[in-house]
């Protein structure tokens, strides 16, 4: 079972930001949370720190670099590229949601408007994520 140390939550919305990181610290203390506010500030946080997250939650609709950019650029990267990412966003179109999934995302949530529905679904993905992979 992995065992989730860190997150990187990426995403241009500093309330959702705020809302994730305080969610993830009520329910699992443990995990070291960093952040980004677009795919360009996130990808040079993990080309210039150490140790790379366990897990990114991924937000698509950013300005500078979207979520899709992101994703593609750290695809290609061989350091990159097997950090397991949860599409977070308030996208729920079947097309984009079935792209993404064939890019090898783990996971796509729509972001819900109820922030106990946040609790719940942020929760239980952390949840499945450490059962599912090595």
């Amino acid at each position: 079972m992995l065992q989730l140390n860190s997150i990187m939550i990426i995403d241009d919305d500093e309330d959702d930001r705020e809302l994730f990181q305080s969610i993830v610290g009520r329910n699992s203390p443990t995990i070291k949370c960093s952040e980004a506010a677009n795919g360009l500030l996130a990808l040079e946080a993990l080309k210039n720190n150490s140790p790379l997250p366990d897990l990114i939650f991924l937000d698509l609709n950013m300005p500078v670099m979207n979520g899709k950019q992101f994703l593609s650029e750290m695809k290609s990267s061989n350091e990159l590229k097997d950090i397991p990412v949860v599409i977070l966003t308030t996208s729920s179109d079947p097309q984009t949601k079935k792209e993404l999934m064939d890019l090898g995302v783990f996971e796509f949530l729509t972001k819900p408007d109820r922030i106990k529905q946040w609790e719940s679904s942020i929760t239980e993905i952390l949840e499945r994520i450490k059962l599912a992979l090595p």
